[in-house]
């Protein structure tokens, strides 16, 4: 082969590959989508969860949660209200995320204050794990595999493993595994890590059910990274499609909200 030839082959193969990687990411970012469409509503909602927190098998807390979400027109990312609805020494007090923000009000002090996604709340449960979030926003997917695995109900699933790499300095998490079955884009499982690559908790989404037009996960099972027999379960019901003002959704009208 002379050297022309090799040049134009040895050219040809780079812009092939370069084309399949675009693809097959492009490809991964539609599997995250798509997954996303699962657990989130497509219009304003509310919904009542309960996290219940285990240690060895015996429950040890637990709290009730009043969720207020809505998607942004703009950035498609969700801003969300969470209230407080026990235990009765935090009844009331207000969780607001919306844009980059996520403030905490209490009305005994009547002052708000910043919040990091990572804080926890409850358990494994962090603030950034009840708030209502499109990955796809967040992260860019690379697809890793098309492989089977064991969901949270122990049945076996053929599914899209992802890797998921913070896009945004306030992602909750820097890197995030997910496997999403195939043929349905339901979210099967997912693994959460720090920067310096420890595995802080594996998330399992179960008991899918009908709830807004589709079927979606109402149970999320978060086990500790370390200890396994650290489990916090989040439990979804009274999905409900709901008006959302604009209002409701700013950090100076926290003092004046009222549940209805």
């Amino acid at each position: 082969m002379n050297m022309n030839r090799w040049r134009r082959s040895l050219t040809i193969a780079l812009l092939w590959a370069s084309c399949a990687a675009a693809h097959a990411n492009t490809d991964a970012q539609a599997i995250l989508t798509a997954s996303d469409a699962v657990r989130n509503p497509s219009r304003p909602f509310s919904t009542t969860v309960t996290l219940l927190e285990y240690r060895q098998g015996k429950q040890t807390d637990t709290s009730v949660i009043n969720v207020l979400s809505k998607a942004d027109e703009g950035s498609g990312q969700f801003r969300t209200l969470i209230r407080i609805v026990s235990p009765e020494r935090d009844a009331n007090k207000l969780m607001l995320k919306s844009g980059n923000d996520l403030w905490f009000y209490d009305p005994a002090s009547q002052s708000s204050i910043r919040l990091s996604p990572q804080q926890r709340l409850l358990g494994q449960v962090s603030n950034g794990d009840v708030v209502t979030v499109n990955l796809a926003k967040d992260y860019r997917a690379e697809l890793l595999a098309e492989e089977d695995t064991v969901d949270g109900e122990k049945t076996t699933r053929r599914a899209y493993k992802l890797k998921l790499s913070a896009a945004a300095p306030d992602a909750p998490y820097h890197r995030v595994e997910m496997w999403v079955e195939v043929g349905t884009s339901r979210p099967i499982k997912a693994r959460f890590f720090a920067e310096s690559g420890h595995l802080l908790k594996t998330a399992y989404y179960r008991k899918f059910q009908p709830q807004l037009g589709r079927e979606r996960p109402t149970e999320v099972v978060i086990i500790d990274g370390l200890d396994p027999g650290w489990v916090t379960v989040m439990r979804y019901q009274d999905f409900a499609w709901r008006d959302v003002p604009e209002a409701w959704l700013q950090r100076d009208y926290l003092p004046r909200y009222k549940p209805s």
